[in-house]
């Protein structure tokens, strides 16, 4: 078989607010309980599995690869809530989005300062 990635653990202040705002955000299903983690699925079988940290919080990147349409709906709800996001990760090209490889991108920060990005286009795909 050969490597994938299975899952990883995001750190939370409050892992039902975190993982609630990623499932609303990106239109998934419901986060569902395993243990100590609020466990929010992608359609490639990789596992987003949320747990309150007592300890700060180091924020961490996490990309999305999204359909077009996928992406206009993704956008629809950062705009319809008034997020805050950029075109790149760095926060300095903020109310963009990027065009990187022919496709769009956007990045915005969880409730923690996680970097959110949704893609159409994996970089580097070329344009």
């Amino acid at each position: 078989m050969p490597v994938q990635l299975n899952h990883t653990i995001v750190h939370a202040t409050d892992q039902e607010r975190s993982a609630r705002f990623l499932t609303e955000l990106l239109g998934l299903p419901e986060p569902v309980r395993f243990g100590p983690f609020l466990v929010v699925e992608a359609a490639n079988g990789v596992s987003l599995d949320y747990v309150t940290s007592p300890a700060p919080i180091t924020a961490q990147h996490y990309a999305f690869l999204v359909t077009e349409e996928e992406f206009d709906q993704i956008f629809d709800r950062i705009s319809e809530r008034g997020l805050d996001y950029w075109a790149d990760p760095f926060h300095s090209q903020h109310k963009q989005i990027n065009r990187n490889d022919g496709g769009r991108g956007v990045y915005w920060d969880d409730p923690d300062g996680h970097r959110l990005e949704i893609i159409t286009r994996p970089y580097g795909s070329g344009a």
